[in-house]
């Protein structure tokens, strides 16, 4: 979103008008008509949403994240030993098909559902400049304005104080970004999660190899050291 605001650079405009006729006199305030909305095109001053510190994920960002989150989910989901039996026969004669619920179609379906919505667990940490910005957790600048209010201290952000841990536009953005993610590279995770899982990370076999092919992949080896936000090298 792009908001622009006019911005006049000077305040006091003269004109001198030279008495002529008819014509002329139409023509002079013609053209006084064109300098003006000239000048305002020209002082125009267009402000876009990171002018106004709004930094959506870029394409590496929502990748990264979408891959951890879905990794996370299958960690969750493979712990049961479960074997599932499919298949039907009226007579109950033949056997049916067993299948350990950890290679199963099922578990898949289960771990991508809703996996976007985990995004909105995440918060924006300003304090840090990289892909680790998105990180679930209060961030250091709001841990600090949260202290400063249970002090007693008035504290102004422009929002009610109960929007404060809220998910910002950035996050929910990027849930959608994800979800569109995820539809275009469905294909792809079915293939990792049956014939590589375990073998290669999703981050590489999707990301690095597939989603982001020929592009920037810097932010996949980026992960915090410490609290302070650096990066260290991070295999894949």
């Amino acid at each position: 979103m792009i908001n622009c605001h006019c911005v006049s650079e000077c305040e006091d405009w003269s004109f001198v008008v030279v008495p002529a006729g008819k014509q002329e006199k139409m023509l002079l305030k013609f053209l006084h008509a064109l300098f003006l909305v000239g000048f305002l095109i020209a002082s125009c001053r267009c402000v876009t949403e990171e002018d106004e510190g709004v930094k959506y994920a870029n394409e590496c960002e929502v990748c990264k994240i979408l891959a951890t989150e879905l990794q996370e989910r299958l960690e969750e989901t493979g712990r049961t030993h479960e074997v599932l039996e499919t298949g039907y026969a009226v007579d109950d004669i033949k056997p049916k098909k067993k299948t350990e619920y950890q290679k199963s179609e099922l578990r898949l379906v289960e771990s991508l559902e809703g996996v976007c919505d985990r995004i909105l667990q995440y918060n924006i940490h300003k304090e840090r400049e990289d892909s680790t910005r998105f990180a679930k957790g209060m961030s250091q600048t709001f841990q600090t304005l949260h202290g400063l209010v249970d002090k007693g201290v008035k504290v102004e952000l422009g929002i009610p104080f109960e929007l404060w841990d809220k998910p910002s536009v950035e996050i929910t953005n990027m849930k959608t970004q994800c979800e569109t993610l995820l539809e275009q590279n469905e294909g792809d995770i079915e293939d990792w999660y049956f014939k590589y899982q375990g073998k290669q990370s999703l981050k590489q076999y999707l990301c690095a190899d597939r989603a982001l092919k020929g592009k920037d992949t810097r932010c996949l080896n980026e992960k915090l050291k410490g609290e302070t936000g650096k990066r260290k090298p991070d295999e894949l």
